[in-house]
């Protein structure tokens, strides 16, 4: 193997762990993890009408519906992404509570055509596995890493990663081309890589 292919076959590897690790919870342990995410205060103020992006969850991910719902009673707009052909970034477009979706790549949920296009102040994001860096190995296709960069050069976005703790590892094997979260939640603490800190879920309680 290349030295240049060294980091696709790391994170292939990684990435299989941590999902192996993720579906290993119970629904139980998945629910009162999402549950302690939820009831903490939010760890980044907004304003009101500031566009939150989350994501429909599959499988075993973090699921940030309740969450989402939260922000949106606290005066949140929601977004929901819309996955394109492989090597763009994701479109979010509008959503809101009731709104229809419709069934995109792989069966996810998304908005329908005519909601408009959006782009988020703060993004909440899916992830295979991360480190305290902020690094976060996703799926692969990189859909993720494109949308937080081309949001950032339009204009400031918080990427906050949500998961489960057992997600955690050591280090990712970052390239120039990842896009580093700003925080991550989990269910055993609120992790600010802005401030180079992790803030223990006693704080909150």
């Amino acid at each position: 193997m290349s030295p240049a292919n060294q980091p696709n076959a790391d994170k292939a590897a990684l990435r299989a762990a941590a999902l192996a690790r993720r579906d290993a919870l119970s629904a139980a342990e998945r629910v009162a993890a999402v549950e302690t995410v939820t009831r903490r205060p939010f760890p980044v103020a907004f304003e009101q009408g500031a566009i939150v992006s989350g994501y429909s969850p599959m499988r075993s991910e973090f699921n940030p519906v309740p969450l989402m719902r939260k922000l949106a009673d606290a005066g949140a707009r929601l977004a929901l992404p819309v996955t394109p052909k492989r090597g763009n970034p994701l479109i979010m477009r509008a959503w809101a509570f009731g709104d229809e979706l419709a069934s995109g790549v792989w069966g996810i949920r998304e908005p329908r055509p005519e909601a408009p296009e959006v782009f988020p102040d703060i993004m909440l994001v899916p992830l295979a596995c991360f480190d305290r860096k902020g690094h976060r190995i996703g799926y692969g296709a990189g859909y993720y890493d494109m949308t937080i960069a081309r949001i950032r050069a339009m204009k400031p976005v918080t990427a906050i990663g949500l998961a489960f703790s057992v997600q955690e590892i050591e280090r990712v094997p970052a390239t120039p081309f990842d896009q580093a979260l700003d925080l991550v939640l989990t269910e055993a603490e609120t992790i600010d890589m802005r401030q180079g800190a992790a803030v223990a879920d006693s704080v909150h309680r």
